[in-house]
């Protein structure tokens, strides 16, 4: 596993805001999506990678950058030489547990202020954990909540878009707090909805059982409705699992995928046998 701190930040590009738009409602957490154009043709980036933004920040530690990594959440697409990415992002803040004093997010802050023409400095590419598959059989069991949908968007429009021909089976199991933060699978900006008609994908949406409060997604349940499929899935040898999404949800679906398996240690031996042919992988925040 690497880390923020093990990545090449020296090689750097600029990029000017193409296109922010808020994809949730006001009275909603704010996620917005970000086009940016970047003006070097050096730069190029696929759908299973990410890249990253770095932010004057002045801190305790003294560092005079932050630095944060973002999917890409849609095709790149090559303009006069030029990559345009799209990325999500969600204003984030936070309450000090100890001084209750609240902190904003550096770098979602700063992106969500951010207006068009204005000019960002990114890195990258850098390899995300997980890939879209070589094989086209392959099946895929992909996790996402919130911003989680990002890379999983960019994989299905790739594969059903670009790739073609997906003989696999691709379940995409998605959750937000509300109907009104279920990003690219509803009446507005639903462009994930343009697959419901290719006869290898399924995408089922979960909710938060009291949205104004802090609990968790309801993926578990999600899941286990389908324990059938996923099930059958399952004992297939090129079948992937891909999670993004909160690090609070992780163990509601390990329970769920142990009532799937029939026991623990069954679903542990079978995560083992994930891990080890390189068929799990997660990003978790």
């Amino acid at each position: 596993m690497s880390y923020l701190s093990d990545l090449n930040t020296k090689q750097q590009y600029k990029a000017k805001v193409k296109k922010t738009k808020r994809l949730t409602p006001a009275n909603t957490e704010e996620i917005r999506e970000i086009v940016l154009e970047v003006g070097s043709p050096d730069f190029k980036v696929k759908v299973d990678q990410s890249f990253g933004v770095l932010v004057e920040h002045d801190s305790d530690f003294g560092n005079e950058f932050h630095h944060r990594l973002y999917s890409v959440a849609d095709l790149p697409e090559t303009k006069n030489g030029n990559a345009n990415i799209t990325m999500l992002v969600k204003r984030c803040s936070y309450v000090d547990d100890f001084s209750g004093e609240l902190y904003h997010g550096v770098s979602s802050n700063y992106l969500c202020d951010r207006q068009v023409g204005d000019e960002i400095t990114i890195t990258g590419p850098f390899e995300l954990p997980f890939k879209v598959p070589a094989d086209k059989n392959s099946n895929l069991i992909l996790i996402g909540m919130g911003t989680g949908i990002a890379p999983f968007r960019a994989f299905i429009k790739h594969i059903y878009s670009e790739v073609g021909d997906w003989k696999g089976k691709i379940m995409l199991f998605y959750g937000a707090k509300s109907g009104l933060e279920l990003l690219y699978l509803n009446d507005k900006d639903g462009d994930l909805t343009n697959y419901y008609d290719e006869a290898t994908f399924e995408a089922f949406s979960a909710l938060s059982p009291r949205p104004h409060w802090e609990d968790p997604i309801s993926l578990d349940a999600a899941i286990e409705e389908r324990a059938e499929e996923i099930l059958e899935l399952l004992n297939y040898s090129n079948t992937y699992i891909y999670i993004a999404g909160y690090e609070k949800v992780k163990e509601n679906l390990s329970k769920a995928f142990i009532n799937i398996m029939g026991s623990k240690e069954k679903w542990d031996n079978r995560k083992a046998e994930l891990i080890a042919g390189k068929k799990w992988a997660e990003v978790i925040y």
